[in-house]
């Protein structure tokens, strides 16, 4: 099975600009394992959160998928275009990596 991801590239300051990824998958893959897996053998730049400590309970890898809020770690990869984009009202880092927690709320 093949999924085609159309992930929102760019940093803050930059206009963003979309590119298109092919990835094979096995049934019952989460978002967050295709995106490691692209990371590794498609493009090594490509930017996002997470920290698999449990399952949707640290919202590190929470982006969109096709406009709605996911936590990529839990959402699955399906034979379909996927539109990846970082959260809108968070603030950007890169790509699909925003800034989950406020300031004042960080580990300094």
């Amino acid at each position: 099975m093949r999924a085609r991801l159309l992930i929102q590239r760019g940093a803050p300051g930059e206009a963003p600009r979309e590119e298109e990824f092919a990835l094979e998958f096995e049934p019952g893959e989460s978002v967050l394992d295709g995106l490691r897996r692209l990371r590794v053998e498609q493009d090594a730049t490509l930017a996002f959160r997470y920290a698999c400590l449990n399952a949707n309970a640290c919202k590190e890898c929470m982006m969109l998928l096709d406009g709605r809020v996911i936590y990529a770690c839990t959402a699955r990869l399906e034979a379909r275009e996927m539109r990846l984009a970082p959260l809108g009202n968070k603030a950007l880092l890169r790509d699909l990596a925003t800034e989950i927690a406020p300031p004042d709320e960080r580990l300094g």
